[in-house]
């Protein structure tokens, strides 16, 4: 079978159960997809039948007797947990050194060098949860005129600022002098604009974030289909997790169901290689906030939108659903969890096989360029002849 279109589908952080390694990285016990299932509101009958539920490991929920769709699930190779490591190791980038990152805050020659050139005071300085720093410190920004900067256990520099005392334009403006002040030993994968609105103590952050991320610094998944003129269409922040490399334009999105929509309205666009779409409501609105009922609903969503989706699929599309990190949104830490991702693969050609488990996200990539007949050095191993059905 030879597919036009492939549908490559990223739940932010929908991990699935912790991995070896997950006690270096402080989440042992982490399993995201098993807390949003605690849930009595989660109804997933469109991911079970794909097989979810059937992919090693799982423990929980009810197993699928006959799968429509391959399953399996990816470790990680990468060194880390985070948004920019787990979509690069998808395409084929594995990141063998961690991202830095500041426990402590951000030392004083990168805050007094940022502070010199933005023309203003920094506050915070330390992680913080997103919610939070802006209860905390915006009423002193609005005040002082301060930048709110602040990481997490990610590497990410993050400058919070209210949209009345900083224009968003500005916001971004800031955001690329830190990026170019990043590099080197102090090189965080992420410098993200968190913009808010509101009066104290009811600030409330915008829609309007933007992620700087590094430049993957070699080719991906997305450098090979565009060497070989194929069409490559980001929905959500994919163009901002790989900094354009490998893209020409960007499809931003304000909201799971914004992104779903774009991603339907694709089925009836006139295109020939990836549309890649990342949904970051699980993460940034629920996971991080420790929101179960809310993680749990909108995995529900996704799984009645798969619904409508997938009977319009044409025959020569193929649909693939992973994750690119955890965020047990049921564990003391708002932070990412280092887990196992589900991966989950259908077209209305597709044999219908256990994948096992998969020793890198990258196995995802790999996949594509051979489906695509792409010539490339991705890491990772193809599992495109698995899935191919017997005539």
């Amino acid at each position: 079978m030879r597919y036009k279109r492939v549908f490559l589908v990223v739940l932010d952080s929908v991990g699935i159960g912790e991995l070896p390694d997950a006690k270096d990285y402080g989440d042992e016990g982490s399993n995201t997809l098993k807390s949003c299932m605690t849930v009595k509101e989660c109804k997933l009958p469109n991911l079970k039948r794909l097989g979810l539920f059937n992919i090693d490991g799982i423990d929980y929920g009810e197993k699928e007797t006959l799968p429509v769709g391959a399953y399996g699930r990816c470790a990680e190779r990468s060194k880390g947990k985070d948004t920019t490591t787990g979509h690069w190791e998808i395409c084929g980038l594995v990141s063998e050194k961690p991202f830095p990152t500041y426990p402590d805050g951000f030392p004083d020659e990168i805050i007094s060098e940022f502070e010199k050139r933005t023309g203003r005071r920094v506050i915070c300085n330390k992680p913080y949860s997103g919610t939070d720093v802006i209860r905390d410190y915006g009423k002193e920004h609005l005040e002082s005129g301060a930048l709110i900067v602040y990481t997490s256990a990610d590497s990410v520099f993050q400058i919070a600022a209210h949209e009345k005392e900083v224009p968003v334009k500005k916001l971004y403006e800031y955001c690329r002098i830190a990026r170019e002040l990043l590099r080197g030993d102090h090189a965080v994968g992420r410098v993200i604009a968190r913009p808010f609105e509101g009066e104290y103590p009811d600030f409330k952050r915008t829609a309007r974030r933007h992620d700087f991320s590094l430049v993957p610094p070699a080719d991906t998944l997305l450098d090979v289909l565009e060497a070989k003129g194929y069409d490559v269409i980001p929905i959500g922040k994919i163009y901002d997790i790989f900094a354009g490399k490998g893209l020409e334009k960007a499809i931003p999105t304000v909201s799971n169901r914004d992104g779903m929509t774009k991603m339907y309205e694709m089925l009836s666009a006139d295109f020939k290689g990836l549309c890649f779409v990342n949904l970051v409501d699980f993460d940034m609105t629920y996971g991080h906030r420790n929101d179960v009922t809310g993680y749990a609903k909108a995995l529900t969503e996704f799984d009645s939108f798969l619904g409508e989706f997938i009977p319009e699929m044409k025959e020569d599309d193929l649909l693939i659903i992973t994750a690119d990190h955890g965020c047990d949104p049921l564990t003391p830490s708002t932070d990412h969890s280092r887990e196992y991702t589900p991966v989950l693969v259908y077209s209305k050609g597709i044999e219908s096989v256990n994948l096992g488990t998969r020793k890198s996200f990258a196995d995802i990539g790999k996949t594509v360029a051979d489906i695509f007949s792409a010539e490339n050095t991705l890491s990772g191993n193809s599992f495109s002849e698995s899935i191919k059905k017997e005539n």
